[in-house]
């Protein structure tokens, strides 16, 4: 666990992260709401290009995802500037080099990685509806996820776990606080 406290004059933003099915939109909205914070959905920032390759199961290129990763940024940015409380976002950010990209918008990002079994995530994305993303790139997005680096602010959790618990342990961090 690589916890610093946020600064205290505004509260730094939350990135809950990992690949598709692992509950990032659930956890991120719950988080936004506990702490009157403003909860971005990086998948409704994705261009049409993009939703349309991954809704025909074409994994998505790094050259495919700068743009999106930097109006996330932008997001991030704002919010910073304009909310009370912190900006909660939800964005796979499988690559350190994408969290990068997303710190430019504000780099005391903490990122939350939620973590679960393949086959935990392949049964929650094919009985979720009205998602562009289907189990098809599950194996795509394992094999491309890096774990958190030393030098980035974050934690692991356990995906399989009750959202209600999930929210629990991030509150509980320091750096939420």
């Amino acid at each position: 666990m690589n916890i610093r406290p946020a600064s205290p004059l505004r509260p730094a933003p939350l990135i809950i992260m990992g690949v598709s099915g692992c509950g990032k939109s659930t956890l991120g909205q719950m988080l936004a709401q506990h702490l009157d914070g403003r909860f971005i959905e990086g998948d409704s920032y994705h261009p049409a290009a993009n939703i349309a390759r991954m809704s025909q199961g074409i994994a998505l290129t790094d050259e495919d995802r700068w743009g999106w990763l930097d109006t996330l940024a932008q997001e991030l940015r704002h919010a910073a500037t304009t909310e009370s409380g912190p900006a909660v976002l939800a964005c796979s950010a499988l690559k350190a080099s994408y969290r990068d990209r997303l710190r430019q918008g504000d780099p005391r990002a903490f990122f939350v990685l939620l973590q679960a079994p393949r086959e935990v995530l392949a049964q929650r994305l094919d009985t979720r509806e009205s998602h562009f993303m289907g189990s098809t790139l599950l194996d795509s997005q394992l094999g491309t996820i890096e774990p958190l680096r030393p030098d980035e602010r974050g934690v692991v959790l356990d995906a399989t776990v009750p959202p209600q618990r999930l929210l629990e342990q991030v509150l509980a961090l320091q750096c939420v606080t």
